[in-house]
């Protein structure tokens, strides 16, 4: 498999998971009124019970694939995406289908894990910033396309074909992997799966200080972009009346992290992971700080074209975070990969719910609970990114961990 196919791969396995949150934020409305929920705000569960399921399946799944390889628990976890995918056609309640959304996240996770640790296997350092850089710029294009795409599946039937759509998708991508890709853990890498292994694996994780804190300065920047993703369709629709043209925006700002993640890509072998991440992350603050005096100043609600302007900014900055901060955190790893994608898997996805869920729940018809949560969870960053590096930042160097 050549370089290009990989990354496409790569991207395509990772994108199955932003599809299945993406894709259904045109139908939430439409789920919620079909089922019977009445509590807008309710609807959605439909992401937090997937993204719970999603985050809590990593920890398995890391130490799975260290002992088993990477293809086996690939496998079963797109078996369990599928199977979920169209058991939801049938659901009877609300509750039924926050059930097989949790399963379905479960499965999801497997695509999560493995697929960093495949790129671990294979690259390490700047080598796999550039590359994660692109497999995110092309994991990006999926919010761009998602919202868009479940809009035109909803138009030849209701939100039930949307789950047929993920089915089908993750059914050719395990097509895919199974003919293309071989198996990439290395044989001296292969950790026996016992308790003792597991739990040692998780001590070496979590005692290194530059993964460690990587890990909480992205959980606390992701837990933001999940706040938004939750009320993304109450903000757009219900605060600045957008309709139909709901999928455009979110497409907008989604295209803006797609050229960051290229531009990262082009930039990182020259620069370093160090130099680029820490002026995003200096420069994802100033926006927000100026979003919030601008949403305070403009109160209840900023004028369109100032929020989107100042989100998409937003964006581009959180596009060099995210890949790059991944990388700074599995460097020092690569010999627990799996354990190590696993473990910081799920602390990156469990708190990003749970920060992104209170930013969500917080919904009280204006943006400002989330212009407050971009805000407050950009300065918790940046504190964990100064812990990691003792206080000084744009140092590249390979310093012990």
């Amino acid at each position: 498999m050549g370089k290009i196919e990989f990354i496409a791969l790569m991207a395509l396995l990772m994108a199955l998971n932003a599809l299945a949150i993406d894709i259904m934020l045109p139908g939430l409305q439409e789920i919620g009124a079909s089922l019977g929920v009445e509590n807008e705000n309710h609807r959605q569960y439909v992401i937090s019970a997937y993204l719970i399921g999603f985050a809590f399946a990593q920890l398995l799944y890391g130490p799975i694939s260290d002992r088993f390889g990477r293809r086996a628990p690939m496998f079963f976890g797109l078996g369990v995406y599928v199977v979920s995918s169209l058991a939801a056609i049938f659901v009877p309640s609300f509750a039924a289908l926050l059930a097989l959304r949790f399963i379905q996240g479960i499965g999801s996770a497997a695509m999560r894990v493995i697929t960093i640790s495949i790129v671990r296997d294979i690259f390490g350092g700047r080598a796999m910033a550039e590359v994660m850089s692109l497999i995110m710029m092309v994991f990006m294009v999926v919010p761009v396309l998602a919202p868009g795409t479940g809009q035109v599946v909803m138009l030849f039937g209701d939100w039930h074909l949307i789950f047929v759509f993920m089915a089908v998708m993750a059914s050719v991508v395990w097509a895919w992997m199974y003919f293309r890709l071989p198996e990439t853990l290395h044989a001296d890498d292969v950790r026996p799966f016992t308790v003792r292994s597991v739990l040692q694996g998780f001590r070496i994780v979590l005692t290194n200080r530059v993964a460690l804190c990587y890990t909480l300065a992205s959980t606390f920047i992701f837990g933001a972009l999940f706040g938004f993703i939750n009320s993304a369709q109450q903000i757009y629709v219900g605060i600045y009346g957008l309709g139909v043209w709901f999928p455009v925006a979110f497409a907008g700002v989604a295209a803006f992290m797609a050229l960051s993640s290229f531009v990262n890509a082009r930039l990182v072998g020259q620069f370093g992971m160090r130099r680029l991440s820490h002026g995003a992350l200096l420069g994802f603050l100033a926006v927000n700080t100026l979003w919030l005096l601008l949403t305070l100043l403009w109160a209840p609600h900023v004028p369109f074209a100032i929020f989107i302007v100042l989100f998409a900014l937003s964006m581009f900055q959180f596009g060099w975070i995210g890949s790059n901060f991944n990388s700074l955190a599995m460097e020092p790893l690569g010999h627990v990969a799996g354990t190590a994608s696993s473990v910081l898997g799920f602390m990156g996805t469990a708190g990003g719910t749970i920060l992104g869920a209170i930013i969500g729940q917080a919904f009280n018809g204006t943006a400002l609970p989330l212009v407050m949560g971009f805000f407050s969870l950009s300065i918790i960053g940046l504190i964990f990114v100064l812990i990691a590096e003792h206080g000084k930042l744009f140092q590249p160097h390979n310093q012990p961990v």
